[in-house]
């Protein structure tokens, strides 16, 4: 990986072996991630090398990173949910992503269009920075199997235990529920998931700690995350996952796993 900011536009990033060739996507794009350097220097943003990727920073804060692919080259903004996007320019990374949080170019010439905008979305960003503005926490999204739902609305007890979950708790025993039926062949698949259900109301009556197959005493999880200009958020120290319950947590996803302050 390079730690010389100005080899990312002369070589690459160095993260692949098609580092210092010319199949490598920066050559592709060299013209207009120049012009992305440009604006963000115009903005008066420090310039760093961060992921092997030019990284733009205000205040000791990341405002934005700069990457290239080989379909597209972005401009990604570290906690984008508080941009207003006037101009509408702003998309996700992905189907996960839960902000739009880039602006995609096939070209330096939309580089150029977009310049009076980008330089007002980058000063946007630097205000946030400065003040020490970041976007309110968000729980995720729990999509609940009918068979827990209706078992919370039966059973007062087991509703406020649930409740009281971590969001990464609430998430074990759905996605566990929905794995034994989905494992399930032949018919009774929601016999299943009622059967799940069952089994996992002492695990939820325990409590967070006990749901995860956690200890007492936790170690907080350092979390690393950059906007997806790799194709997605890599976290460490968080799984990505949850497969799988059975007497503990079984954790698949990329990075080091460890037992996480959840």
């Amino acid at each position: 990986m390079i730690t010389k900011i100005d080899d990312f536009f002369t070589k690459g990033c160095g993260r692949c072996d098609r580092f210092e060739t010319a199949d490598c996507s920066v050559q592709r794009w060299q013209a207009g991630l120049i012009a992305l350097r440009d604006l963000c220097r115009k903005a008066g943003l420090d310039e760093q090398v961060k992921w092997g990727h030019p990284c733009y920073v205000h205040a000791g804060r990341n405002v934005a990173i700069i990457g290239a692919f080989r379909e597209d080259f972005r401009l990604s903004f570290f906690n984008a949910a508080l941009l207003k996007d006037p101009e509408g320019v702003l998309e996700k990374q992905g189907a996960n992503t839960r902000n739009p949080d880039m602006i995609r170019f096939t070209s330096a010439a939309r580089v150029t269009d977009l310049a009076p905008a980008i330089l007002s979305y980058l000063q946007e960003a630097m205000g946030y920075a400065a003040a020490g503005i970041r976007p309110p926490k968000s729980a995720p999204d729990v999509e609940l199997p009918d068979e827990l739902v209706e078992a919370l609305d039966c059973d007062p007890e087991l509703a406020e235990a649930f409740h009281r979950l971590t969001p990464a708790a609430q998430l074990c025993d759905p996605a566990v529920i929905g794995q034994d039926k989905r494992d399930t062949d032949g018919k009774d698949r929601e016999g299943a998931g009622q059967g799940a259900v069952r089994q996992g109301r002492e695990r939820i009556l325990g409590g967070s700690d006990r749901l995860l197959g956690l200890p007492a005493a936790k170690p907080k999880a350092h979390i690393i995350t950059a906007p997806g200009i790799f194709g997605g958020i890599f976290k460490r120290g968080l799984p990505d996952f949850i497969q799988r319950l059975n007497g503990g947590a079984v954790h698949r996803g990329g990075g080091d796993i460890r037992q996480a302050d959840l």
